[in-house]
Parts: structure tokens; sequence; C-alpha cells
């Protein structure tokens, strides 16, 4: 199936709907929803994950009066979300204090229920696309089970795609190279910083024809802004000044090309012939208003071959 819509590639990522590291209000949550549709986004992706379920009904709400014909959604399965007897505070990154928990679960009955879970919050009849989430410690069983439940499920025609989605590369390239899948979501491991996923997951997208949806472009916040942030952080944690001093110099040629890093950055995954797509965090309307004109943003083709002249980009990455 064809993930998104001739001339736009990206999508919205709604983590931080879910209230990744802070906490994002629900008028802002909307607002920012619908600012994608208003900038032609019709790819939408969630997960149970994301803030106990937040995200996915914040997410719901927001499409609820969107033509479903005209988007693509995508959930994930793996943690079950259930309820306990007591509030507290999640402790995996999201602000919300809920009796709700998450537990991992990778059966067949799990696969079923966290489905059936999604679309109740979600609020929609159907998901397009449904990733193993995060299976890092529990290939075996998402082999045995969660794969073959969700092809069973393409093959009922319920729901439409199956894959994966990871912030590793080298289990992806098991799944792409062992399993029946037609996508995955590749977290940070193509990025302007760090495209290793050159040297396994990619290659083997292109040979079984799988496609990619790149996401954590910014690195989760590394390369958010023309110049690294005090207190920037990469996948989620204390960026290292190696790698703070990388993005410094990568800002250096984007500002000599008349440029900014995170135009560069948007720009760099989409010249892989494997990656459909990417998907972009935003927690406000201005958020996506802003990466919507970066995406737009005419990337001078001498940039990419001065990034390489310099050590700073592969040779062998594809550019624009």
């Amino acid at each position: 199936m064809k993930l998104f819509p001739e001339g736009q590639r990206v999508g919205l990522g709604s983590a931080p709907l879910g209230n990744l590291l802070g906490e994002v209000h629900e008028g802002d949550a909307a607002a920012a929803v619908t600012a994608a549709w208003d900038e032609g986004w019709r790819y939408f992706d969630t997960a149970p994950h994301y803030g106990l379920g937040l995200a996915e009904e914040r997410l719901g709400t927001a499409l609820r009066d969107k033509p479903r014909d005209e988007y693509v959604l995508s959930s994930k399965v793996g943690r079950i979300i259930y309820e306990a007897s007591d509030a507290a505070t999640d402790d995996e990154g999201f602000e919300v204090s809920t009796t709700r928990r998450r537990r991992w679960d990778f059966s067949r009955d799990g696969v079923l229920r966290s489905i059936e879970d999604s679309l109740r919050r979600i609020g929609t009849d159907r998901l397009d696309v449904v990733f193993v989430h995060d299976p890092d410690d529990h290939f075996e069983e998402a082999v045995a089970t969660a794969f073959p439940t969700l092809i069973e499920l393409r093959e009922q025609g319920v729901i439409g795609a199956i894959g994966s989605g990871m912030n590793q590369s080298a289990m992806l390239t098991r799944f792409v190279r062992e399993i029946d899948i037609d996508v995955i979501m590749l977290a940070g491991r193509y990025t302007l910083i760090d495209p290793d996923g050159l040297d396994d997951v990619l290659p083997a997208c292109l040979d079984n024809d799988v496609q990619v949806v790149a996401v954590g472009i910014f690195n989760s916040g590394l390369m958010s802004q023309p110049r690294p942030a005090a207190g920037t952080t990469f996948n989620y944690e204390p960026a290292a000044q190696s790698l703070i001093d990388k993005a410094n110099k990568l800002a250096d040629v984007c500002e000599s090309h008349g440029t900014t890093l995170p135009a560069a950055a948007i720009a760099f995954p989409l010249a892989h012939p494997a990656v459909a797509g990417i998907a972009v965090g935003c927690r406000t309307a201005e958020e996506v208003r802003t990466n919507a004109a970066l995406a737009r943003t005419e990337i001078p083709a001498a940039l990419w071959s001065d990034l390489k002249s310099a050590g700073l980009l592969r040779e062998d990455a594809p550019t624009p």
C-alpha cells in the first residue's frame, strides 16, 4: 500500500501528544493535528506506549471529523495497557499520572487485544499499518506469535500493511530478510548525523521491496535547531560532546550554503530510494508549521558534496 500521497512525504508522529518529555495541553495537541492536516500531511503514527494510550486518544479525537479514506493511520503492538488500582506517574519518559500501566505482550491474544484497544481509544474502524513495537528483548515471541498474527490479519484484509518499528537496525534487518513484512519504522538510525542504516537494513529493504518510514530524524533534539541547544539530547539521552561538536560542524556547512541544520536533517533521509517518507513528532501547531516549512526548503546540491568532502557525511549516502 502507498503510505504517503503523491508529492507529500511528511507525516505526524504522535509521541509528543502523549506528553513525551513534557506535558502538552489538550488544546495544543488538537491544534497540532489540525495544523498537520492543513499542511497536507496525511500519514499519522501512534502507539499504545505513547502516554499509556493518551496519544492514541488525542490523535483520534482530532481526526474524528476527517474523511477516513483520505489518510493513513498506523499504530503498534507489543505493549498491553491495563488498569491498576491506584494512580502513579509514568516512569518511561511520558509525563502522565494515571491508573494505567503497560506490560509486554507479543502473544496472539496480546496482539489481538492491543489492536482492539487501539481501535477503541482512537475511535476508528481500522488501522492501515500495524508495527511490532520495540521487540529488542522479545525476538523469539515476535517471530513465533506477533508477526504470524499480523500476517493472518493482513491476509483477511483486517489491516493493510505490517512491519516493525525499532531504534536499532540489526534486528529490523533480520525481520526484513526473514519475514513477509511490508514496511519498517526506522527510528534514529538513518539521520544526517547517524546514517548507519546504510550498512544493513536499507539495502535489505531495497532487496525485499520493503518501504521505510524514517523517524527520529533529529535524533530527539540534537538537530532540531540551527545550532544544538543547551542540554540537547541524542536518542533521548544527554548528547555526548563529540556529537554536539559534529552537529555544529554540520551547521557550519549548512550556514555556508544559506540553509539550516534542521532543513538538511529533514531532506537527507528522503533521498534514499527505500525511504517512503518521514514522520515528525510535533507538540504544537507552531512546530508543525515550522517543520512543514523546513520540508519545503530548497537545499543547494553543493551542500551534500561539501559535507562529504569534509568527512561529515558518508560517501555512499544517497543525497537529493
